[in-house]
C-alpha cells in the first residue's frame, strides 16, 4: 500500500497543466471529497498499528505534493495570463510614465551655477557642521566679537567649539587655504539659523556665495559681475548698490535690482518702490586673506551673497518659505516643467 502511495506521489510532482481546467481535474482527482486522498485515508483503519504511523506520513507526504503542485500551476497559469493581457494586445494604450519634478531650490540652485560658471566660477563645497574658526574667526570675527549676534548659531552643547555653519563663508575660508589666487569660486549649501520659523523664514535655509581673489580686483569689477548676473538671472539690468556692514568685507553694500511697478504683485515685493533686495556684497577684508594665507599686499577680491530660498520665492511667486522643505506632493508637482 506505501508504495501505491508514493507512486502517486511521483504522478503528482511530475504532473504538468496548460489550462485552469486540467489543474481542477488534477485537484479534484487527488484532494476532492472522493479523490485519492480520502481513499487513503479510508485504509488507514485497516492497518496494523506499527505501520499507522508510517502510512500516515506516506499519505502526508502525497497531500503536501498534490497541494504544491495545484499552487505552483496556479501561480504559473495566472502569470502568463497577466503578460498576456499587459502585452499580448498591441492595440491596448500605452502605460503612463510619470515624470519626476526638480526641487524649486534645484531648480534655482543649478541656474546660479550655470551663468557663474560662464565666466569662470567653479563650485566648491565644504562641511555642514563647522568649528569656530572657520565659520567665525578666519572670517574677522573673533570671540566675543558683537557682531556674531547677526547671526544666531546653533552651537553643539558637548564642544562650544563645533557649531552649525551660519553661512558658506566657511567654505570659502577652507578653499583660500588650500588654493592660491586666482580664485574664482562660488559656494552653495544649506545653512543654520536659530530663527523663528514663520513664512517669511526658517531654522535653515540655502545660500550660494561666491569668492574672487587676484591681483589688482575693484569694485568696479564686483558690481560688473552682479550686474552680469542680474541681467542673465532676473532680465532686469537696472542694480544699485547700498552702504552696508559685514565683518569680513570692507567696504560692503546691500545690492537691490530693480524690479518694475507693472503689477500688483510688483508693488507688494518692492514695497511699492520698484526695488528689491537680492544679496549682500564687498571687497574682502584684507585679515580675512591674512587668516587665510593669502598676501593681502598683493592679492585683493570681492565677495557675495545670496540666499537660493529667497529667490526661488521671488521667481515662482511663493507665498510661504516652509512649503518648500514639506514635501507635500501637490507642491512639488507644480515644478514638473521646470529645469
Amino acid at each position: 500500500m506505501i508504495d501505491k502511495i508514493k507512486e502517486f506521489k511521483a504522478e503528482a510532482e511530475a504532473f504538468q497543466a496548460h489550462t485552469k481546467e486540467e489543474i481542477e481535474a488534477f485537484r479534484i482527482k487527488f484532494l476532492g471529497k472522493k479523490g485519492i486522498l480520502n481513499d487513503f485515508y479510508g485504509e488507514l483503519k485497516n492497518i496494523s498499528n506499527d505501520q499507522k504511523k508510517e502510512f500516515g506520513q506516506a499519505i502526508n507526504q502525497l497531500k503536501n505534493a498534490a497541494q504544491n503542485t495545484v499552487a505552483a500551476l496556479k501561480e504559473d497559469i495566472e502569470n502568463k495570463e497577466e503578460d498576456s493581457g499587459v502585452y499580448g494586445d498591441l492595440s491596448r494604450p500605452g502605460s503612463p510614465i510619470n515624470i519626476g519634478a526638480r526641487h524649486p531650490i534645484s531648480i534655482v540652485k543649478n541656474q546660479i551655477i550655470d551663468i557663474f560658471s560662464r565666466i569662470g566660477f567653479n563650485v566648491s563645497e565644504g562641511p555642514e557642521i563647522e568649528d569656530d574658526w572657520h565659520n567665525f574667526t578666519a572670517l574677522n570675527l573673533p570671540e566675543y566679537h558683537p557682531a556674531r549676534d547677526m547671526q544666531d548659531t546653533f552651537f553643539i552643547q558637548t564642544d562650544p567649539d563645533v557649531l552649525l555653519r551660519t553661512h558658506t563663508s566657511s567654505v570659502q575660508v577652507r578653499y583660500m587655504e588650500k588654493n592660491q589666487p586666482p580664485i574664482r569660486t562660488i559656494s552653495p549649501g544649506r545653512v543654520f539659523r536659530n530663527e523663528a520659523i514663520s513664512a517669511r523664514s526658517h531654522c535653515f535655509f540655502h545660500q550660494v556665495e561666491g569668492l574672487y581673489i587676484d591681483k589688482d580686483v575693484s569694485f568696479a569689477d564686483l558690481k560688473q559681475t552682479l550686474q552680469y548676473f542680474t541681467t542673465e538671472m532676473f532680465g532686469k539690468s537696472k542694480i544699485r548698490l547700498r552702504p552696508s556692514y559685514f565683518p569680513f568685507t570692507e567696504p560692503s553694500a546691500e545690492v537691490d535690482v530693480y524690479w518694475g511697478l507693472e503689477t500688483e504683485t510688483d508693488y507688494k515685493m518692492t514695497k511699492g518702490t520698484g526695488w528689491l533686495e537680492i544679496m549682500g556684497c564687498g571687497m574682502v577684508d584684507p585679515n580675512v586673506l591674512e587668516n587665510c594665507g593669502i598676501d593681502s599686499k598683493e592679492y585683493s577680491g570681492f565677495a557675495f551673497g545670496m540666499g537660493i530660498d529667497r529667490i526661488a520665492l521671488l521667481l515662482h511667486q511663493i507665498n510661504d518659505i516652509r512649503l518648500l522643505s514639506e514635501n507635500d506632493v501637490r507642491f512639488l508637482e507644480q515644478f514638473k516643467s521646470a529645469l
